[in-house]
């Protein structure tokens, strides 16, 4: 089986009280599924608050790390 981490980021006050973050998670999770896509729960990532402008953010260098530890090809 496929698997793959999800990302998700707003970084606006308005976006966050839409809960935006939330419906950007929910379509990733069905579309990782319609695609037989493993998501383990703890690789999916949210960053609230952080702009687009930096790469430094925390779920992004989480990704970054399942990346660099070759973790991704393989789901748990």
């Amino acid at each position: 089986m496929k698997t793959a981490a999800i990302y998700a980021r707003v970084s606006s006050a308005q976006q966050r009280e839409e809960h935006t973050i939330a419906s950007q998670t929910a379509a990733l999770v069905a579309f990782a599924a319609s695609e037989d896509y493993c998501v383990p729960a703890e690789w999916i990532f949210e960053d609230e608050g952080y702009s687009g402008a930096s790469l430094l953010r925390p779920g992004l260098e989480r990704v970054r790390d399942l990346a660099a530890e070759d973790r991704l090809k393989r789901c748990s």
